[in-house]
């Protein structure tokens, strides 16, 4: 077993006629045809079980290879297996985990698609590190349907991480570039199913034995992998669904910050959630009217609305696009697992621990805000229901995180019950903000004199669903704790 350290970015068709024009990377020690087939079972349990498998053929050669793709697919680092083949029928046996784990077998594999591409090849020293670039343009062929490739991956073969940032900041500041958070795997499986018009938050697994700081990479990539797999598709259509999901991925990532804010005391952190809540800001004007949109039929309201919207996706794809987020996307990266936070003496101690004592402590110290905050909804006003419901969001998001820690029966049972308590919280929470909120929305749109702004309203019964919220919040802090035993 090997573990790829890489970098992946995507690039324009403009993108890759200027690299390969510029003489940035010299001249590429190869440029050869590749054929990859990618075979699994026909239930497809190697990459249900969080593997692929693939023989690619350079001229007469075949090479094996078997890549872990879950259950967290990771965008800096994962694990491989490779094998030199005779010709193009896999060969399984105990050196992978696809026979050790999945007891999966030669015979039962069967081929599910293909990638065509062109690759060129570059060795570069990159400040004393040996950095192997590939550029690949090509496609992915799945029985009648295609997706065009065109992709930079920077696979450090010796040296320092942060070297690989050094070099994708050269190509960037020539070319537009965008991180890639799905494999060639991901997006031929993809290919076989219909397409997907978002991509809600996938389960995050944290191994028992990690330190703190690595259990934070793991649920920030996580949080990262879902914004990006949502961004691709707003840039490329309107889409109020992505929209909201690569939202949603923001503010969980604001929240696995806040959560670990006792290891991000070093500067860049705290600029990095600057950057967080401003894209997330861009990306909740445009959630807004989205959600006004939804409540009324074809008036005259609704065409208005529709101009806003356009609008306000224009600003989102303007933020998208801008150098300030394309910045903030390579900063945010190479300080995750680069960063001067995985090196202070100060935070050391609480940082290299085990990251089991350190959930249960989150977790405690969530539930202990929640039950302040939510004491008295009836008697509170708005802005303190409105901080209950973020208390809410932020203690099932770290719950969402840290869950895979507490896997046994007995804790899977108590978490079921308590996520179903608390999804009914935030839905009644989260109502009785739309009715406070919307007359802003509404004021903000100067929509206050149009005949049909009753139509926008969120009909309801306030003080029904204060004392509902409430039942379902004691409720909650009435359920077993999943964390504990």
């Amino acid at each position: 077993m090997a573990t790829e350290t890489e970098l992946k970015l995507e690039l324009s068709a403009d993108a890759v006629d200027t690299l390969l024009g510029s003489g940035l990377l010299g001249s590429p020690i190869s440029v050869d045809p590749l054929t990859s087939i990618y075979f699994d079972t026909p239930d497809r349990q190697a990459w249900e079980g969080g593997y692929s498998l693939r023989i690619r053929t350079v001229g007469e050669a075949h090479v094996q290879t078997v890549k872990a793709a879950g259950p967290n697919r990771a965008i800096f680092a994962r694990s491989e297996w490779e094998t030199p083949l005779t010709g193009n029928t896999p060969v399984i046996d105990y050196t992978t985990p696809l026979r050790s784990e999945l007891d999966i077998e030669d015979g039962t594999l069967v081929r599910q698609f293909s990638t065509l591409v062109k690759r060129h090849r570059w060795n570069v020293d990159q400040d004393g590190s040996q950095i192997e670039v590939a550029l690949d343009m090509g496609s992915i062929v799945a029985g009648d349907r295609e997706m065009q490739i065109r992709e930079l991956e920077l696979e450090l073969k010796d040296g320092k991480p942060y070297t690989l940032f050094t070099l994708a900041r050269r190509i960037e500041a020539l070319v537009p570039i965008r991180f890639g958070v799905a494999s060639k795997a991901e997006r031929g499986y993809r290919l076989l199913r219909e397409q997907q018009t978002a991509y809600k938050a996938e389960p995050v697994h944290l191994d028992r034995d990690l330190r703190v700081s690595a259990s934070f990479q793991v649920i920030a990539e996580a949080c990262f992998r879902q914004f990006r797999l949502n961004e691709s598709i707003v840039i490329n259509r309107p889409n109020p669904s992505a929209l909201h999901q690569a939202r949603v991925a923001l503010r969980r990532l604001r929240s696995a910050f806040s959560l670990y804010k006792v290891i991000l005391v070093d500067a860049e952190s705290q600029r990095l959630k600057e950057e967080l809540k401003w894209l997330a800001g861009v990306l909740g004007e445009a959630r807004n009217i989205d959600v006004l949109i939804a409540r009324v039929g074809n008036s005259d309201v609704k065409s208005r609305l529709l101009e806003a919207r356009d609008s306000a996706y224009e600003q989102v794809l303007n933020a998208l696009f801008s150098s300030r987020a394309k910045a903030f996307m390579l900063d945010l990266n190479e300080w995750l697992h680069c960063g001067e936070y995985l090196a202070l003496v100060e935070t050391a101690e609480i940082r290299n621990g085990p990251v089991v004592d350190f959930a249960i402590d989150i977790l405690d110290r969530q539930r202990k805000k929640l039950k302040k905050r939510g004491r008295s909804l009836v008697e509170a006003d708005d802005e303190h229901r409105h901080e209950t419901r973020k208390a809410a969001k932020k203690f099932r998001y770290a719950s969402e995180f840290l869950r895979s820690l507490f896997s046994s029966k007995q804790a899977e049972r108590r978490y079921e019950k308590f996520i179903q308590t608390m999804e009914k919280l935030q839905d009644e929470l989260g109502l009785l903000n739309d009715m406070v909120t919307a007359p802003t929305v509404i004021h903000n749109l100067e929509l206050e004199s149009h005949p049909d702004v009753e139509s926008l309203m969120v009909a309801g019964n306030s003080e029904k669903l204060i004392t509902a919220a409430q039942s379902s919040l004691d409720e909650l802090m009435e359920r077993k704790r999943f964390w504990r035993g």
